[in-house]
């Protein structure tokens, strides 16, 4: 049998990502037969692909030679947070562009996930359905064909996504609040719930209500807490941390596909993780088990309003 104890990159992380990313070269057909079969497990009970896992999880697997040739002898250089036959959701590192710049030896996910498909499938032809900008980490959701992009599109621009970010902010703010104020001639607004706060600093959960650019970390700025690392929006520089302290969480949709309703979280980078720990002085622990209690979008209270 295989073991592993979830630590805290995998806090927060579906089974199937965790499965994925450690069998990376394994096909659908056969990553479903081990949880079917009841191969895998956590914490000694068969596992679903949508369970969700927390730090200290033991997970155990069935080895086997077909298993041990799947094996990532390394941690696979994108992370794979969900996967299916119509699109391939990653967890962008912070500072890495989502598109192609102007720098042609810029590292860009776009091309990075294409190069990985096609090692793996021998395709690799991918369009990005959301957006995050190049200093935000977090999940990027992307089609796998012309149709999947069409038919994603289309549901991100009648029913939208769930969204549940994480920022860094300074300065001392109420519990919850609402952010009401119009970006370049359009409505927006953005709630938040303050979880932590402490050393001139505090931790929110952010549900951006509407999609303008750069809303959240705009937002922020107009009521006076900038998000740390973000120069551009008035935020204390971050010596040694690449980008800004602004996490995209969680993900959820209806996929127009199934009709499933599916939540993507994206567990948070080491680095962003240790910055919250230091200037939050709170926990490491602390910090992961209160993030198992954050309000997804769709459940988010209507008293934070």
């Amino acid at each position: 049998m295989l073991t592993y104890l979830i630590d805290p990159k995998d806090h927060s992380r579906r089974v199937d990502s965790f499965l994925r990313n450690l069998l990376p070269s394994a096909q659908f057909s056969y990553l479903k037969k081990l949880m079917s079969s009841g191969h895998l497990t956590v914490n000694g009970a068969p596992a679903k692909a949508s369970q969700i896992l927390s730090h200290s999880d033991k997970v155990t697997l069935k080895e086997s030679g077909k298993t041990a040739a799947f094996l990532a002898p390394l941690t696979p250089e994108l992370d794979i947070l969900f996967e299916d036959s119509w699109i391939i959701c990653f967890n962008k590192a912070p500072g890495l562009a989502v598109h192609r710049t102007e720098d042609p030896e810029e590292e860009n996910l776009v091309d990075l996930a294409e190069s990985l498909l096609k090692k793996r499938d021998g395709v690799g032809r991918l369009r990005p359905v959301n957006r995050l900008d190049k200093g935000t980490s977090g999940a990027i959701i992307m089609a796998k064909s012309a149709v999947a992009a069409g038919m994603f599109g289309k549901m991100v621009q009648e029913d939208g996504l769930g969204k549940l970010y994480l920022a860094m902010v300074e300065g001392k703010l109420q519990k919850q609040g609402m952010i009401d104020a119009p970006l370049d001639g359009k409505e927006s607004q953005t709630r938040y719930l303050r979880l932590f706060q402490g050393g001139g600093v505090a931790l929110l959960a952010v549900y951006p209500l509407t999609g303008r650019m750069h809303q959240i970390r705009q937002h922020l700025k107009m009521i006076g807490h900038p998000i740390m690392g973000d120069k551009r929006y008035g935020g204390r520089p971050l010596s040694g941390f690449v980008g800004h302290a602004l996490h995209s969480f969680s993900t959820s949709l209806v996929h127009p596909a199934t009709e499933e309703q599916i939540a993507i979280p994206a567990p948070l980078p080491a680095p962003l993780l240790r910055l919250l720990s230091r200037f939050s002085s709170v926990k490491e622990e602390t910090l992961l088990n209160a993030l198992d209690r954050v309000p997804a979008a769709e459940t988010l209270p209507l008293s934070a309003a």
